[in-house]
């Protein structure tokens, strides 16, 4: 979608997740989308998941949904929208610029999934036990 998009691809061989590259900033005063100028057909029982990566740490955002979601059958720019915890980099504060890796994405199998409704739920040896509940 845009000449100067990055095909996606893997910085080390065992790596699971492909960089996304930015090609251009969208901001206001709590939230920056950042483009990609990539569109993908992600084939129907697979879906992209957009992961922050690592370097996220050196920066002054967080991933909006924390995980975004590319489903099979959307056809759209792949974007990422940041919460900017600070101000922008003209302030002082990092963030990513046009050209950055901005966050990673991995494509992967899914099941489909039917829920039955029941009456009750079998045993476990976990049972109800929530948050903290396996220890410390």
């Amino acid at each position: 979608l845009d000449e100067n998009a990055v095909i996606p691809k893997y910085a080390k061989d065992s790596d699971a997740g492909f960089d996304l590259v930015a090609t251009s900033i969208h901001y206001n005063n709590t939230q920056m989308t950042y483009g990609t100028g990539l569109a993908m057909e992600i084939p129907e029982g697979y879906v992209g998941l957009v992961f922050p990566r690592s370097s996220i740490r050196n920066t002054d955002l967080s991933l909006s949904n924390a995980v975004g979601v590319i489903d099979s059958g959307y056809r759209g720019e792949i974007q990422a929208t940041f919460n900017r915890k600070g101000v922008s980099q003209i302030d002082g504060h990092p963030i990513y610029m046009v050209g950055d890796r901005i966050a990673q994405i991995i494509i992967v199998p899914y099941p489909h999934i039917i829920f039955d409704e029941v009456d009750e739920l079998s045993n476990s040896e976990r049972g109800t036990g929530g948050f903290g509940s396996t220890g410390k």
